[in-house]
């Protein structure tokens, strides 16, 4: 069994000891960050990326080699046949990087990787990837090949970002910011996560930016924390922000009105002056075009209990004068945004009389309903933000439809990424090496 495949499937019960995985105040360094570091420079090798990771992920190696001939002492077995049964799952995912990259980015706040999947389909190599949450690390890893680093507000995990990147990407959550002050500038912006993107863009200075928020980034605070951004984006960082701009899904092939402000950045010396959010490209789908194919387990289908509380609750909101509740997405409509939590399940209910064995597999009150009232299940959530079919959802369906929900819309943001890379990618010499050794 591989590392990863340990990793992925939660059965580390042991932790990786050696003289390599001691911080310096002696603790162990978790197992994740341990493969975060060993797989970013895996997949950098040979290319002046891998600089940040080398040092650290070779020990790291060699602690691994160790503890894995001590445990195979019969056996001899070479360095590099090592490597590649330990880490032969780092090479054998869905979305391998880019072998000739025509730029490069680091994903920041990555979640299951919307971002980098956009760039990756443009013909970017992503660099650098950070995100917390364990479970969706989990899925990156699974997807990419790589496990992001952990919490980015640490400047041990800054320490890692490699220098002189093309673009930094960033869906970054949007916490209160503190606004008791008059200049609404850079260090007005501590104790919020995009303080750290704003530190990371000063000193790295990427030739371009691009971030995505909700779009009530817009009028949060009464639209003090918008101007706060672009302030420090314009004034303090000097970059080239035209005016952010609101972006729906629907317009760029997928079934789902999601709306999602994205900013987009230009460094001076890059001579942007202007730039023209994408046009529509497709309008036309709907729920039918990602409708599961075959019926669906019958876990994703209502009991009768459940369906009279949902109806319960809409009514007695809708007594109120309140259009809160339950929805239901015919095969010919568009999915309402899906989001984290029950509601965003709830508001995209689906009409599905597929399916002839109503015994429950989970355990539920009451029946499964006969109108054929269901969730929309991961997959078709995972096609709503325009994840292709080989996307591996490999975490239980709470963990992804969690994951889905936060993430962004794969074509919209490629559509985006596309105008944005128009303006920088021939800028730099024709023959893109991206800096080998």
């Amino acid at each position: 069994m591989t590392i990863t495949k340990m990793y992925c499937g939660g059965k580390i019960s042991m932790q990786m000891y050696g003289p390599h995985s001691l911080n310096k105040d002696g603790s162990i360094m978790p197992f994740e960050e341990q493969l975060a570091i060993v797989s970013h420079y895996l997949h950098n090798q040979g290319y002046k990326y891998a600089k940040p990771y080398e040092k650290k992920a070779e020990g790291l190696i060699e602690d691994i080699y160790s503890l894995y001939q001590k445990e195979n002492e019969n056996h001899s077995i070479s360095d590099s046949c090592v490597q590649y049964s330990l880490f032969s799952d780092l090479f054998s995912v869905p979305f391998l990087p880019v072998k000739e990259p025509k730029f490069t980015f680091i994903d920041l706040f990555a979640g299951i990787g919307g971002f980098r999947l956009a760039m990756q389909n443009l013909g970017g190599k992503c660099v650098f990837s950070s995100e917390w949450d364990v479970q969706a690390q989990k899925t990156y890893l699974l997807n990419y090949g790589e496990v992001p680093f952990g919490d980015i507000t640490q400047e041990y995990t800054k320490s890692f970002i490699p220098d002189d990147f093309d673009v930094l990407c960033a869906g970054f959550p949007c916490q209160a910011f503190s606004l008791a002050g008059k200049r609404l500038g850079f260090e007005e912006t501590r104790g919020t996560l995009f303080f750290d993107v704003a530190e990371i863009i000063r000193r790295k200075r990427p030739k371009a930016l691009f971030l995505e928020n909700v779009k009530g980034l817009l009028i949060h605070d009464k639209g003090k924390t918008i101007q706060t951004i672009l302030k420090v984006l314009r004034e303090d960082l000097d970059y080239y922000v035209p005016e952010p701009q609101i972006v729906n899904a629907m317009n760029f092939g997928v079934p789902q009105h999601r709306e999602r402000v994205y900013i987009v950045g230009f460094r001076k010396d890059q001579n942007v002056n202007e730039f023209t959010y994408p046009e529509p490209t497709d309008k036309s789908k709907t729920f039918a075009d990602i409708k599961e194919e075959n019926t669906v387990s019958a876990k994703y289908y209502l009991s009768t209990q459940y369906v009279k509380t949902l109806v319960a609750h809409k009514e007695r909101h809708a007594a109120k004068g309140n259009g809160f509740g339950y929805e239901i997405i015919p095969d010919n409509g568009i999915a309402n945004a899906i989001v984290v939590g029950g509601m965003g399940r709830e508001r995209n209910l689906v009409i599905d009389n597929r399916l002839e064995d109503f015994t429950p597999v989970t355990n539920i009150k009451g029946e499964i309903n006969r109108d054929g009232l269901r969730r929309m299940t991961p997959r078709e959530w995972a096609r709503l933000q325009g994840f292709p079919d080989d996307f591996i959802i490999g975490v239980a369906d709470a963990s992804a439809y969690k994951q889905f929900g936060n993430s962004v819309a794969v074509p919209a943001v490629q559509a985006t990424a596309q105008e944005i890379i128009k303006r920088i990618s021939f800028l730099k010499s024709k023959a893109y090496g991206i800096g080998r050794k």
